[in-house]
């Protein structure tokens, strides 16, 4: 999946508003470097983030600016300038929670001594006239050239996250019921990356979901944010139960060849519904869960506390096919018509 932060439309967003800042200061007869410097910081993945951010760095640069004013007045351009400059910008900056802008407004302060030989007035509210453009330009490049739009990113990364999980259920069962106890080490650092996938496409919504006072065409989609967040939890769920699949402590298993077959020939259909979500069908599915499910309770039979060494531990055979009927169950309520289905449908 591609990068989420620094793909293709945000670079060359932040060229845009680079460029349209440097020229407009320009114009004004201002040095663009504080301006070019605050546009590229201001390139957020969402306008909101951009406006948020931009009202906290706008007062951040000002004091910065004015730091620097007072302490080139006082040692002129000398080391301790630079110094009590960066220091005194860190610490109000820190204790007015202007934390968004801190970096800005420490760059600013610092950058200024070397440039500012005298007029320090003017030079303060020119330092602040081209925060201004960089802010105000690095926003409307945002809002207007390619707007934030991650919607199909998010479909896309619930498919891949949805196929990855169909290929990992359909390997970890194969390597339980015909390799035996083997190294399951792969298959834990996949889930581990499932876990990562996830997290961003959550991320990528509350992106999305940001935008909804700016954009029309966004709150009108709020029924597929939540459609997309209900099948992040199932794949939440999901890869939770494959994880407890792989800590299940494994020895000789004791089904026959024929109940082998049986329960790998269900997995295989739940991998194939995983990675071909439009082709799930509720009644092959069922019937696929009954088989599983009727052989759970001819194992569970033999599960009593005297077969036991400690009552409470079950054997391998009925932890793995629970965890199995409940991973069915999962998907049954994941590739309901209004969920899956529909949202790969639209996006058609």
């Amino acid at each position: 999946m591609r990068s989420f932060h620094f793909n293709g439309s945000r670079i060359l967003k932040t060229g845009i508003a680079i460029f349209l800042t440097a020229i407009i200061c320009g114009w004004f007869g201002w040095p663009p470097v504080f301006a070019v410097i605050t546009a590229i910081v201001t390139i957020e993945p969402t306008v909101s983030d951009s406006i948020k951010k931009g009202l906290v760095r706008f007062p951040a640069s000002a004091i910065g600016s004015a730091f620097a004013v007072l302490f080139i007045t006082f040692f002129g351009n000398s080391p301790i300038t630079y110094t009590l400059a960066a220091v005194a910008t860190i610490a109000v900056c820190y204790r007015l929670n202007l934390h968004a802008g801190l970096l800005v407004a420490t760059l600013t302060s610092v950058a200024m001594v070397e440039v500012i030989h005298d007029h320090f007035l003017i030079a303060f509210f020119i330092r602040l006239g081209t925060t201004t453009i960089g802010l105000l330009v690095s926003t409307a490049v945002n809002m207007l050239v390619f707007p934030p739009n991650y919607r199909a990113d998010i479909l896309r990364s619930i498919q891949s996250i949805s196929e990855r999980a169909g290929r990992l259920l359909e390997h970890t069962f194969h390597t339980i019921l015909f390799e035996g106890d083997a190294d399951l080490q792969e298959d834990r650092e996949i889930v581990k990356g499932l876990t990562t996938e996830i997290k961003k496409t959550e991320k990528l919504i509350h992106y999305q979901r940001d935008d909804f006072s700016l954009y029309p065409w966004v709150r009108n989609r709020e029924a597929d944010l939540q459609m997309a967040e209900r099948q992040l939890l199932f794949l939440h769920n999901l890869k939770f139960h494959l994880d407890a699949l792989l800590r299940i402590p494994l020895h000789d298993l004791e089904w026959t060849p024929a109940e082998r077959n049986t329960i790998m020939q269900a997995v295989a259909e739940l991998a194939d519904d995983l990675q071909h979500s439009l082709d799930y069908d509720h009644e092959t599915h069922q019937h696929q869960l009954k088989r599983i499910t009727d052989l759970f309770w001819e194992n569970s039979k033999a599960v009593t506390a005297s077969d036991a060494v400690e009552p409470t531990l079950f054997p391998p055979e009925f932890t793995i096919l629970y965890e199995l009927i409940t991973i069915y169950d999962l998907v049954d309520k994941f590739f309901d018509p209004n969920s899956v289905k529909a949202g790969l449908e639209a996006e058609k």
